[in-house]
């Protein structure tokens, strides 16, 4: 019912703003940025704080009409974006936004990091975070760990990687090289090592391993997890129903590469960890005050024992957890170690989270903003930031999470994933079992970016269906 009354309302405000679906005045031209400014206006999460966004803005549509004029779609969208906003934004093509959604993307199968060099170099370097299997990347053999300098002979710059890296080539070479520390300062040598990648449509599975130990005495789980993909719930509680008949008595959760994706998926997995809290209030959700008014009981999220299919969750009963994770943990991944916080112990071992508490929607051009009715004549859709989620004490963080253990990869060793020796999970092993065996040496450099990062920010998303 509740679903229903937000659907109601919503329509009803779309369709009174400024005479919704009147046409009057809007052109061809302005059919897109008319969309944007209202789907603004009602739904972004700081409208309040934006000049152009307020209600008494624009006497009538032929003035709306006039702002709109002379400007695209991406440049108004990016005008009514607050100057902290970096995780808004706008697609020209809905289908590949979807898709990403889904887990599916065109690209090389290379997931990598990029990392700034130490001083005042502008130069950067890659390393291979993993690699998609059946791949251009995977036929290349190309591994875990292998670090590159350039792309088609061109060194990476702060500058210039975007343009090398994501261009709209189907394929360019990778100019690889050998990483050292000398005095502990870092080397990039060119190897003559080049390959050429060639990208295709790819789907993820985000679920990359599950897997037990028995060490010490301890049975533990492991999991890797790099994406809260829409309706994967099913899948990740697969991989809890191997953890629960091991009967594991301590979980490691790598979300180092996880940047985010369905709130959804992220309060199903709070649930497997878990599972004696169901029903009790996970998380609180805060839109605009346009919105946030018409559905005062409608912000809380509490614990499920159910995934979104209707299937009994897989439930561990956990009362510590303990978290890999780094400057690619971002959004849903966040979700999860702050909404778990007031009920159990975290134990955060790598590097500092990005800092997202927000989440986005995705909007259409319809009178409900949904997709079904969408406007034939384009594909833009828009992702703006639409609420804040905060624990059940009100708490989040927009700085990031402050790992227990400061931990940052280490490009000469990354490790195998999945084997005990891997560093982060080898520290995650002797946090539990009390017996080290490694020490780790590292040495921190900036992340500047990650494959990931360029098809969708960093997101943390809900769905009106």
């Amino acid at each position: 019912m509740k679903k229903i009354l937000l659907y109601i309302v919503i329509i009803f405000i779309s369709l009174n703003l400024y005479n919704c679906t009147e046409r009057d005045g809007i052109t061809d031209d302005i059919e897109v940025q008319n969309f944007v400014w209202k789907a603004m206006n009602l739904y972004y999460l700081w409208q309040n704080d934006i000049t152009d966004l307020q209600d008494d803005r624009f006497i009538n549509q032929n003035e709306l009409n006039s702002f709109l004029k002379g400007k695209t779609p991406e440049v108004l969208f990016n005008d009514l974006l607050t100057e902290q906003d970096s995780f808004s934004w706008i697609v020209d093509d809905y289908i590949a936004l979807e898709n990403y959604f889904a887990g599916t993307t065109k690209n090389t199968g290379m997931e990598f990091g990029l990392i700034a060099m130490s001083g005042v170099s502008t130069n950067i370097f890659g390393y291979v975070r993993y690699i998609l299997p059946n791949s251009s990347a995977d036929n290349n053999n190309i591994q875990r760990g292998n670090i590159f300098y350039g792309i088609n002979g061109t060194s990476l710059t702060r500058d210039n990687y975007r343009e090398l890296l994501y261009s709209s080539d189907d394929s360019f070479i990778v100019n690889f090289a050998d990483y050292n520390l000398v005095n502990g300062v870092p080397q990039i040598t060119p190897n003559g090592i080049n390959k050429t990648l060639v990208k295709e449509e790819l789907t993820e599975n985000p679920v990359k391993i599950a897997k037990t130990f028995d060490l010490n005495g301890y049975k533990i789980g492991y999991l890797m997890y790099n994406q809260f993909v829409r309706n994967s719930d099913d899948t990740l509680n697969q991989a809890f129903l191997l953890f629960k008949n091991e009967n594991i008595s301590d979980l490691v959760l790598d979300l180092r590469y996880n940047g985010g994706g369905s709130v959804n998926t992220a309060v199903s997995l709070c649930g497997m960890i878990t599972g004696q809290f169901a029903n009790e209030l996970l998380a609180k959700q805060y839109f605009n005050s346009k919105l946030q008014f018409q559905f005062e009981e409608y912000e809380n999220i509490y614990f499920t024992d159910r995934t979104p299919s209707g299937n009994a969750i897989n439930s561990l009963n956990l009362n510590k957890l303990y978290v890999l994770v780094s400057g690619s943990t971002a959004s849903a991944s966040e979700f999860v170690i702050n909404n778990l916080n007031p009920y159990i112990d975290i134990i955060l071992i790598g590097t500092k989270t990005v800092g997202k508490s927000v989440g986005s929607i995705t909007l259409y051009d319809s009178d409900n903003y949904k997709k079904e009715g969408a406007n034939p004549n384009h594909k833009y859709a828009i992702q703006p930031i639409v609420l804040e989620i905060k624990n059940k004490l009100d708490e989040n963080t927009h700085t990031g999470f402050i790992p227990n253990i400061i931990l940052p990869e280490n490009y000469e060793n990354l490790g195998v994933f999945g084997n005990e020796n891997e560093p982060l999970l080898a520290e995650a092993i002797a946090q539990i079992t009390g017996i080290r065996t490694m020490q780790n040496r590292v040495i921190k450099l900036p992340l500047i970016s990650n494959s990931k990062k360029h098809f969708i920010q960093n997101n943390m998303y809900i769905d009106l269906n």
